[in-house]
């Protein structure tokens, strides 16, 4: 997206559980979306903590999930990376 590495969902993640924590995630969305709606900046909050929660559970964030060694670009321009074309 805009030219930036984003981190995939850590493939080792069971059908079912991935999409558990899709929904989660997906719920969590629709009440960021809710809560900017209604203009409640702390629901807004508690919502947008529940999205991190949700990609860190689906390996989109947080620690790496891969063991090979290989460096995280996660959020870096493509240009400043070794997959620069």
């Amino acid at each position: 997206m805009r030219g930036r590495l984003w981190r995939a969902t850590d493939p080792t993640l069971g059908e079912e559980e991935r999409q558990r924590r899709v929904d989660a995630l997906m719920d969590a969305r629709r009440a960021v979306a809710a809560a900017k709606r209604a203009e409640d900046p702390q629901a807004e909050k508690t919502a947008r903590a529940a999205v991190h929660e949700a990609k860190v559970a689906l390996g989109e964030r947080g620690p790496v999930w891969w063991d090979d060694g290989a460096p995280d670009y996660t959020r870096k321009l493509v240009a400043n990376t070794p997959y620069a074309p």
